[in-house]
């Protein structure tokens, strides 16, 4: 049994290892072709999917700057995770970091497999994630930071964040050997991200006229038409976390899409009654929500459970959104920290609870309870955070030190559009 194919489907725990993730000679073409099409999907959630859900929610005169950060990470990520990042997630014995022995898919054939898989394919699944996961901490930044900065500090949190996370939930490191419940992302990705996020628009400081005085989005049609293609895109990534083309992937993919539509509901409803009128960017924004609360649950919760965690996510993001903008005055731009940050723990934690066979979920392994796997998932959850955030704290420092954080206020009131990329998004 390949470990490294378990970990991501965060089986190991529970010990559900069946004939479809057996090891074979050959690759399965079904598997393949499912997550071929799942690598697809996944890369079409930030291209172009991401980038037209921020750009909506932004001024008009930043438009293409976001538009510009999500593609150009997603270029230097790319390489990157050839050139390192996937080793380092993948290979290796170490419980905390991986090992360069893949670096630029050294030994990697066309015949190499991961589980049922070509080795390829697996790499590029993953390097949808890993291109996504520092792109959604693109919106506590949007309106007034440097270029230059994002580009150094996603490359370098990239290797010093993500990879690392990676490697201790799926890549056979101290998390999964400690059977935390991680189905899709909710550690490696939304966990680290939000407070990433968090933390580097508190060291960025707010943008001006923050928190009363800023504009409202300028095209909230185009963030609908963005968290659509996000959600479209979500059945790739929570599904496809399966790692074939069976009844887990059907589970995951039936979880997320009620999480997504529960949420939803149940946002535009608290607008509704809190402000007499819902919102297109509340209704979309509670989907977002419900999304990230059900990734690291999908695979392990039934229909029921999706439904639940879409509820609470709603409840609990929205409360979230206005704790970090209203209590603590930081200005998270668009609410990567309380939507994907707090959501994703949320579902980390609650899967303890909703993998139960009584609501339709897959269990728990011999000897594990409730509660024992809550303390496993919790242990995650603040390792995951306390790294994660300590990390950015000291790579934000070196950005600041080396080619600047934040934009001069000339450049933020002109448009980072006209001011870092000369061009305009509108005429």
């Amino acid at each position: 049994m390949n470990r490294k194919l378990l970990g991501l489907s965060g089986l190991a725990g529970l010990a559900l290892a069946g004939p479809a993730l057996a090891q074979t000679p050959t690759a399965d073409s079904g598997d393949t072709a499912w997550i071929l099409t799942a690598t697809a999907l996944v890369l079409f959630m930030t291209l172009p999917g991401l980038a037209l859900f921020y750009a909506g929610l932004v001024r008009a005169k930043n438009v293409l700057s976001v538009m510009m950060h999500t593609v150009s990470i997603a270029c230097i990520v790319s390489v990157l995770w050839l050139l390192g990042g996937y080793s380092l997630s993948f290979s290796g014995d170490n419980p905390f970091i991986g090992d360069l022995a893949k670096f630029g898919l050294a030994g990697v054939g066309r015949d190499a497999l991961t589980g049922t898989l070509p080795e390829t394919v697996f790499f590029m699944f993953q390097m949808t994630f890993a291109i996504i996961t520092p792109g959604l901490i693109i919106g506590a930044f949007v309106e007034r930071i440097k270029f230059g900065a994002v580009l150094l500090f996603s490359a370098l949190w990239l290797l010093v964040v993500y990879a690392p996370v990676c490697h201790w939930v799926w890549g056979g490191g101290w998390l999964m050997d400690r059977s935390v419940m991680d189905f899709a992302g909710g550690l490696v990705v939304h966990a680290t991200a939000g407070i990433s996020a968090l933390l580097l628009a508190w060291r960025l400081g707010p943008r001006d006229g923050f928190p009363k005085d800023l504009s409202p989005p300028h095209n909230p049609g185009m963030t609908m038409i963005g968290a659509s293609m996000l959600w479209v895109g979500w059945y790739g990534f929570n599904a496809g976390s399966a790692v074939a083309a069976n009844g887990a992937a059907g589970a995951a993919l039936t979880a997320t899409h009620l999480s997504a539509a529960t949420a939803g509901i149940v946002w535009a409803g608290i607008e509704w009654i809190r402000f007499k009128r819902p919102s297109m960017i509340g209704l979309v924004t509670g989907v977002v929500a419900g999304l990230a609360t059900v990734t690291p649950a999908s695979g392990f919760v039934g229909p029921l459970g999706g439904v639940i965690l879409g509820a609470a996510a709603s409840i609990v993001c929205f409360h979230a959104v206005e704790l970090v903008k209203g209590k603590l005055k930081i200005d998270d731009s668009l609410d990567v920290f309380a939507v994907h940050g707090v959501g994703g723990i949320l579902g980390t934690l609650l899967v303890a609870f909703l993998a139960a066979p009584g609501i339709g979920g897959v269990g728990y392994a011999p000897g594990v309870t409730p509660m024992s796997q809550f303390v496993t998932q919790a242990i995650g959850v603040a390792v995951v955070v306390a790294w994660s955030g300590i990390a950015t704290l000291i790579l934000a420092f070196v950005v600041e030190k080396t080619v600047g954080l934040r934009a001069k206020d000339e450049q933020i009131e002109d448009g980072l559009d006209v001011s870092a990329h000369g061009e305009r998004a509108y005429p």
